[in-house]
């Protein structure tokens, strides 16, 4: 015999457990996990949306997709994803992902793994919302673009 047991998805989530989170141009995250060597986040991308072709200096990425389709792009090269498929991006790669999908939003678990994930070790090359990096000053451990 099953109970049901009522709960509150919001609280599930961490909305309401203090747990980081952030609205952007292109959709919105959520911080899962946080700590000294890695941080989760659940990353919600809207529909038509990407998010900028950016590269990190001081951590690799894991992204595992949820639900949705998108084209994921490494170092310029296009590969399409669906809920199942899972990504690795190197320190220093040039990534991206777009939701190709006109209604339902493209949602994946990024892992990231390094020693630091500010905001600040962001470096856009291309961005649909004008936030790409200024590159005119070379970037450490980069060939001029």
């Amino acid at each position: 015999m099953f109970r049901q047991i009522g709960f509150d998805a919001t609280a599930m989530c961490g909305q309401d457990m203090g747990m980081e989170s952030s609205t952007r141009p292109w959709g919105s995250y959520l911080v899962l996990s946080d700590e000294d060597d890695h941080k989760v986040k659940r990353i919600t991308v809207d529909p038509q949306k990407r998010l900028s072709y950016q590269r990190h200096f001081r951590r690799s990425e894991h992204w595992f997709f949820v639900s949705g389709e998108g084209k994921f792009v490494l170092d310029d090269v296009e590969i399409l994803v669906s809920s199942g498929a899972a990504v690795d991006i190197p320190v220093g790669s040039a990534h991206r992902i777009e939701n190709l999908s006109e209604t339902e939003p493209l949602v994946f678990i990024e892992i990231q793994h390094g020693t630091y994930f500010g905001e600040d070790d962001i470096i856009r090359l291309d961005d649909d919302f004008g936030r790409a990096s200024d590159q005119s000053e070379p970037v450490p451990g980069t060939a001029p673009r």
